[in-house]
């Protein structure tokens, strides 16, 4: 939940983000659902949330992660794919261009690719290459970058029950297939910032310098920024 008492931004500061689709994507425990959350606040964009919770076989699988692995991982890709439909179809709001989502559809396949056996995978993704067709990519992905033992931490602070047995191979296993996936991505802008212990919600200068970032353009491929003070 945002704070009320967070400055808020400048005019200035307020000018237009360049963008139409917005994916900000990162480990568990990277803070993406905050940093949207705050920018919902200050550009009036329609916000895509991941509605996580509502997947039962979650806690199920953080504890026998091999035998519901399939399950929510395809919970997951029906939901994300039924939520971005409703956002981008013909009848979405055309008052509120900008959407920023805190993932990215493609998410779907990486963290099934790190959970699936191979056999599994194979079916997955080509149920996952039909749903992807279906609405469009986003113009810029923003990736959060913190360490493994930095997320730990704040999954840790947050206290989901269904998270206390996430392990540290587990967060690097993800951290991995998203970097895997970058390396290979030449359709659209990747930004890989680095937040490592930056608190945006109460530092409202790293939250202004996220932000300047947002406001600008970047060409097709890989770029690495870091905020830290």
């Amino acid at each position: 939940m945002i704070v009320e008492t967070m400055n808020e931004l400048t005019a200035q500061q307020k000018l237009a983000l360049p963008y139409n689709f917005i994916a900000i994507e990162g480990n568990i425990g990277a803070g993406k659902t905050t940093f949207c959350e705050l920018l919902s606040r200050d550009f009036n964009c329609r916000l895509i949330l991941e509605q996580f919770t509502d997947n039962p076989f979650l806690p199920l699988f953080y504890d026998q992660p091999e035998r519901y692995a399939f399950p929510v991982e395809l919970f997951f890709m029906t939901e994300r794919h039924k939520q971005l439909q409703a956002a981008f179809s013909a009848g979405a709001d055309l008052f509120t261009p900008l959407s920023v989502a805190d993932y990215f559809f493609l998410k779907t396949l990486l963290f099934a690719k790190n959970n699936l056996n191979d056999e599994e995978f194979r079916l997955f993704q080509r149920l996952f290459e039909v749903l992807n067709a279906t609405f469009p990519k986003p113009d810029i992905l923003i990736y959060l970058h913190r360490s493994v033992e930095n997320v730990m931490r704040n999954i840790k602070k947050r206290g989901r029950n269904y998270e206390t047995d996430i392990s540290a191979d587990y967060l690097l296993g993800i951290q991995n297939v998203y970097f895997e996936y970058f390396r290979t991505e030449t359709e659209l802008p990747i930004v890989i910032i680095d937040v490592e212990d930056i608190d945006y919600l109460s530092d409202s200068t790293a939250y202004q310098k996220l932000v300047s970032i947002l406001q600008k353009t970047y060409a097709k491929g890989i770029h690495r920024l870091s905020i830290r003070t």
